[in-house]
């Protein structure tokens, strides 16, 4: 069995809870589900509120870049900090906080492979006490990694019909056949049309983990799983979902452990193209 492209991306429960006290270490707890972190969090963890830190509050985009210098001084981040990042429901948006930590380039950033379910399966201790940090002093204001980010203009013009190029819709195939807006569990809302962007392959993202660990799979089953469905290497790829959360885990797949070099999140995703005038649509 290969190995993961960047095995570094990722720490296991092992590792992560021999190194809790580790000074130059900072462990951020991010989920859909905001009030997870208070009803019991791995001890010494921090919680993000993907939202109201991450996402600007009036436009529908980041922080800004002295946003994120601000928050990582505000959570006792400098440039030299080890962060990692865990979550439920699969890593889902703690992989979305990776990509985001990649995008404003903080240089050591990893994922908890398998999450707050694999940490619970072992049977290792949650916490409801808020750790007290001290606060950082001047984290450099970082320049945005344009590369790993996509915008519905280039979508328009560089990837439909284009060899080449791959879009991948990573949302569940109720969602890509239109037949539904968002995920069961969130209201039918969003979009103002289902369907997907023309010629985009389906790969649901969840397929990428372990249903009951909630472990990444081995590398050679990853890589069956994406060039069974056309989505070459050689390509430039795109991976969508309803807003890019789902997409972040899928590129943080593409990109970190199999390597794919050109891999891009539409965080626009479903929401921004399902509404545009005119944008041409499958079913």
């Amino acid at each position: 069995m290969s190995e993961y492209a960047n095995p570094g991306s990722l720490v296991s429960t092992d590792w992560l809870a021999d190194h809790l006290q580790d000074p130059d270490l900072r462990v951020l707890d991010v989920d859909e589900d905001t009030d997870a972190y208070h009803r019991g969090h791995i001890p010494g963890s921090l919680g993000v509120h993907w939202r109201q830190d991450l996402q600007a509050p009036v436009n529908r985009d980041f922080v800004s870049p002295e946003g994120f210098a601000a928050l990582m001084d505000r959570l006792g981040i400098g440039p030299d900090t080890r962060v990692v990042l865990y979550g439920g429901n699969k890593n889902w948006f703690a992989a979305y906080g990776y990509w985001y930590f990649k995008y404003y380039g903080h240089p050591n950033v990893q994922l908890l492979n398998g999450g707050r379910r694999k940490w619970e399966l072992e049977g290792r201790p949650l916490v409801t006490e808020v750790p007290q940090v001290a606060p950082g002093t001047g984290y450099p204001i970082p320049n945005e990694d344009e590369s790993i980010r996509a915008y519905r203009d280039q979508i328009a013009t560089e990837f439909l019909g284009r060899p080449g190029k791959s879009l991948v819709d990573v949302r569940s195939p109720e969602e890509y056949r239109g037949e539904r807006i968002s995920p069961d569990h969130l209201p039918q809302e969003g979009a103002q049309r289902p369907g997907h962007i023309p010629g985009a392959r389906n790969v649901p993202w969840s397929r990428a983990v372990d249903p009951e660990q909630e472990t990444f799979l081995p590398p050679d089953q990853l890589r069956d799983l994406y060039l069974t469905e056309g989505v070459d290497p050689a390509h430039e790829v795109v991976a969508y979902c309803r807003i890019g959360e789902r997409s972040a885990h899928t590129w943080f797949v593409l990109r970190e452990l199999l390597g794919y070099p050109r891999v891009r999140n539409y965080d626009g995703s479903w929401t921004e193209w399902g509404s545009l005038v005119k944008a041409p649509i499958e079913r």
